[in-house]
C-alpha cells in the first residue's frame, strides 16, 4: 500500500510537468464532492437568473455530481491556460464607440479543439505509465462545473464576478477538465476570500447583471445577450451595451488581481481577421460568406450571422450619427431577418433617421 502510494505520488509530479510541457499554466486535483455547489446552482436556477440557457436544467444531478456523467471517476484534474493577447488596446477600442469591442477570448482560434486535444495528450502521457486507465476529458462542453473545480483544485478563489481569480495570473484563463479513476493526492483549495472589500468588478458591469456577490443574473449579463439570447435583445438593455458586440470584459479590465496576468504564448489565440480593431460599419456589411469564411474556427461562429448582425446594429445604435454608421445602417433597413430589421430600425431611431425615412417611404407610396 506504501509502495502503492508513493507510485502515485511520483506519478503526480509526472503529470505536473507534462502539463506544463503541453502548455498549461497550472494544474490542480481534487475529489468529486461538490454539494455545496450543487445547492448554489440549485438556488440560480430557482430564480431564473439563467434565462434561455435550459441546457443547465437538464442531466439532472450530473453536472454535480462527476461520477453520475462519467461512472467510476474519482478525482478530477483541472488545468487552466491563459489567453490574453499581448496588447488589444481594449479600453482605447471600448472608448471609441465606432470601433467593434469583441471579448479578448474570442479574437483568435477556439479554444475547445486545442485545450481538449492538449487534454487527450496529457491522458496519453498517463497510459505510458499507467497503462489503460478511466478517463474523459471536458473544455465547457458538457454538463461540467469546471469553475468548482477549478477552485477546489486550488487553480484560484471564485471572484465576486463569478470568475476564478488566480493571484499570480488575474482571471485571463481558459479551463479545462480530465475526469479520471485513479486516486491521486488531491491539492487543497485556496479558500480565502482575496477579493476582500473590492466591488470594482460589481460597480463597472455596464447593465448592473450582479445581483450581489458571486450573483450573476445572466439576463442581463452583456455576454448572455449577445451569445446565448437567440430573440431579440431588449431595448431597455440596448443603450447600455455600447460597442460591446461579441461577450464582455469589462468586469476582468477593472479587476485589480489582472495586473498579474501575463500574456499568452499561444499563437491559435492571437487576433485574427483585425477582429480586435474593426469598426462597426466594417463588420456590418460583411455579407454572409464573408462571416463564415472569418469565423472559420473562432468562437464567433457560435452566435450565426443573424446575431452578429443583430448585435452590430445595436452598436451602431449607440455609435456617433457619422456618415459611415448611419449608410451602413440604411444597407440593411430591407434586411431578409425580421430580427436584424427590426434592431436596424431601433438603430436608426437612435440617430433620428427613422422619422424622414418612414417620410419619404410615405412620400413614394
Amino acid at each position: 500500500m506504501v509502495s502503492e502510494q508513493l507510485n502515485l505520488i511520483a506519478l503526480t509530479a509526472s503529470i505536473r510537468e507534462w502539463a506544463e510541457q503541453l502548455g498549461f499554466q497550472q494544474l490542480g486535483i481534487t475529489d468529486v464532492d461538490l454539494s455545496e455547489d450543487a445547492q448554489r446552482l440549485d438556488a440560480f436556477l430557482a430564480e431564473g437568473y439563467h434565462g434561455e440557457m435550459d441546457y443547465m436544467t437538464t442531466h439532472g444531478t450530473k453536472r454535480s455530481r462527476p461520477a453520475e456523467l462519467v461512472p467510476g471517476t474519482v478525482r478530477v484534474i483541472s488545468v487552466r491556460m491563459d489567453y490574453l493577447p499581448e496588447d488589444t488596446q481594449m479600453m482605447q477600442v471600448l472608448a471609441d464607440s465606432e470601433r467593434a469591442y469583441i471579448s479578448r477570448y474570442a479574437l483568435g482560434r477556439d479554444y475547445h479543439k486545442l485545450i481538449r486535444r492538449r487534454l487527450q495528450q496529457l491522458a496519453e502521457k498517463i497510459t505510458e505509465v499507467t497503462g489503460h486507465f478511466g478517463y474523459r476529458a471536458f473544455v465547457d462542453s458538457a454538463p461540467v462545473l469546471e469553475k468548482p473545480l477549478a477552485r477546489k483544485s486550488g487553480l484560484g478563489w471564485m471572484g465576486k464576478n463569478t470568475l476564478i481569480l488566480n493571484r499570480k495570473a488575474g482571471s485571463w484563463f481558459f479551463l479545462g477538465e480530465l475526469f479520471i479513476d485513479l486516486p491521486l493526492p488531491i491539492d487543497e483549495p485556496d479558500d480565502r476570500d482575496h477579493c476582500g472589500r473590492c466591488s470594482a468588478c460589481l460597480d463597472i458591469c455596464p447593465t448592473q447583471a450582479f445581483v450581489g456577490e458571486r450573483v450573476l443574473d445572466a439576463r442581463r449579463c452583456i455576454s448572455y445577450l449577445t451569445i446565448e439570447l437567440k430573440g431579440a435583445i431588449p431595448e431597455e438593455l440596448r443603450p447600455l451595451i455600447g460597442n460591446r458586440v461579441f461577450g464582455c470584459d469589462d468586469c476582468q479590465l477593472v479587476c485589480p488581481w489582472n495586473r498579474f496576468a501575463k500574456p499568452t504564448q499561444e499563437g491559435d489565440f492571437r487576433p485574427r481577421h483585425r477582429l480586435d480593431n474593426s469598426t462597426l460599419a466594417e463588420l456590418f456589411l460583411w455579407t454572409e460568406e464573408q462571416f463564415l469564411a472569418r469565423s472559420q474556427g473562432s468562437p464567433i461562429r457560435r452566435t450565426g450571422y443573424e446575431r452578429w448582425l443583430r448585435n452590430l446594429a445595436v452598436g451602431l445604435g449607440n455609435a456617433p450619427s457619422t456618415i459611415p454608421v448611419i449608410e451602413a445602417l440604411k444597407a440593411r433597413l430591407d434586411d431578409p431577418s425580421a430580427l436584424v430589421k427590426e434592431h436596424v430600425r431601433w438603430a436608426l431611431a437612435q440617430h433620428q433617421q427613422l422619422d424622414s425615412i418612414n417620410a419619404t417611404e410615405l412620400s413614394h407610396s
